[in-house]
């Protein structure tokens, strides 16, 4: 069963999409089977992995409406176990078509129910907006990653991501929860940076994830060529720092297995108490 992940804040260029196609393509690297959706309109996700949205081919438009099973949506990257589902820019029109459908906050939910059980991670990229988009990858993913620039700007789209979080458990009743924070474009070089850093560490409620991933020309050239981080340049920073990443969410999963995991009594066994 797959861990599913929203990918999301309400601020533009914080480096969502980037985190997205990076991390899904470390988990891949490290042997998890991953699945990238793509729901942000703009598509910049699908572009990222190669794609070249052609006449009629499915995208999640056509797999949360019903129109295409979600096999004839899922795609190939070039990296394996590393598969998308592309976004395209008539998703924009679901949010006219769905205002008045029952239950509108839960076509993305299940769709991936229908293909959670084949993957490790489902990792949802959002669009930078609160909308009904927003709302269905929420109730369709189990936690919430966020990616925090380092600017005042993003602290104060934290807090109203975390409102947004708040009124999905307590109105939909779906108990999704904060994954963790994570620090993009950082440069250590300049006192806003750092300070930011430093706020965010100090007073975010969540956890903050430890790697601080670098403003890095690398991570900003590798969309052009289509190809994630770790296919265009392996041994840059940016590519170090998603990877550190990548392995930082799979302990994760290792700790919440092991605060789980049963404990025998010290005098299980001992039927002569």
């Amino acid at each position: 069963m797959a861990r599913v992940i929203a990918i999301c804040n309400q601020k533009g260029g914080v480096g969502k999409t980037t985190t997205a196609v990076n991390l899904g393509a470390y988990l891949a690297a490290a042997g998890k089977r991953v699945l990238l959706i793509d729901f942000d309109p703009q598509a910049n996700a699908s572009s990222a992995l190669g794609h070249n949205q052609m006449a009629g081919e499915g995208s999640i438009y056509h797999g949360i409406l019903g129109q295409m099973e979600p096999e004839a949506v899922i795609k190939p990257s070039v990296i394996y176990n590393f598969h998308y589902v592309p976004a395209a820019p008539h998703l924009a029109g679901a949010l006219v078509e769905l205002v008045n459908v029952p239950e509108r906050e839960y076509f993305l939910r299940k769709f991936v129910n229908r293909v959670r059980h084949s993957y490790d991670y489902i990792l949802i990229d959002l669009p930078p907006s609160l909308s009904l988009l927003t709302v269905n990858g929420m109730v369709a993913a189990d936690e919430v990653l966020i990616p925090v620039q380092t600017e005042y700007y993003s602290l104060e789209g934290i807090g109203q991501l975390l409102e947004t979080v708040n009124l999905i458990r307590d109105n939909l009743a779906h108990p999704i929860k904060i994954s963790g924070a994570v620090i993009t474009m950082y440069d250590k070089r300049e006192h806003l940076s750092r300070e930011v850093s430093k706020n965010i560490r100090r007073h975010f409620p969540h956890h903050v994830f430890d790697v601080e991933v670098p403003r890095a020309v690398a991570l900003a050239e590798a969309p052009s060529f289509s190809k994630p981080i770790i296919l265009y340049r392996p041994d840059s920073p940016g590519a170090q720092a998603y990877e550190r990443l990548a392995n930082e969410v799979m302990a994760q999963e290792v700790a919440l297995a092991e605060a789980v995991a049963p404990v025998a009594s010290e005098n299980f066994g001992n039927f002569n108490l």
